[in-house]
């Protein structure tokens, strides 16, 4: 298996299952993940809020933890990277006002490299103009954001070309399982080269 170097977008209140899950996931099957955030440096954390489904009209909130960054934002090539992962919480509402940001997201796209977004990181794609003609699914409120920015809806992990989308952290398990298919990351060759 070749380790890909994977850019993640963070920003602070971004969901903390949903930063936290594949930040380690991807690198406990070897990829390279450096965690940026707009306006802060590596060491710098970002709150991250816990969203739980409790039977109420939407999601509940509660503080979780401060996830640390590991790498600097203005340090960050684009064509140093072989993937992006978009996640979800309140971070993506404010991170699609930095122009930097959608500039990283647009080359991700423009180059074909693979892209995993996650509930609320849709906003982040729907203003960076890449949807366009995509189908994918993100957390269910933001399905006009989606329908709106030439997207077509899903109400499921999907996978578009190298575009993969859930709608929620309790999509894990399919969204990273189907992200790792799209990155070539091959498991059953990782467990042979470990015997």
């Amino acid at each position: 298996m070749t380790s890909k170097n994977i850019l993640l977008l963070a920003g602070d209140y971004v969901e903390d299952y949903e930063i936290m899950v594949p930040f380690q996931a991807l690198q406990m099957v070897g990829h390279e993940v450096h965690a940026v955030c707009p306006e802060k440096e590596a060491g710098d954390t970002c709150p991250t809020a816990i969203h739980d489904f409790e039977g109420d009209q939407t999601y509940t909130e509660k503080p979780g933890h401060n996830f640390e960054l590991n790498h600097d934002f203005d340090a960050v090539d684009p064509t140093e990277y072989d993937a992006l992962v978009v996640p979800g919480g309140r971070a993506p509402e404010y991170l699609r006002t930095y122009d930097e940001v959608l500039e990283i997201v647009r080359h991700f796209f423009e180059e074909d490299k693979p892209v995993a977004a996650l509930c609320h990181g849709a906003q982040i794609l729907a203003a960076a103009d890449v949807l366009d003609g995509r189908t994918c699914t993100a957390y269910p409120a933001l399905q006009a954001d989606v329908v709106g920015a030439g997207g077509e809806w899903t109400d499921e992990v999907t996978r578009d070309g190298n575009l993969v989308t859930g709608q929620a952290w309790p999509d894990h398990p399919a969204w990273l399982a189907s992200f790792l298919e799209v990155l070539g990351t091959d498991l059953e060759e990782m467990a042979a080269a470990d015997d």
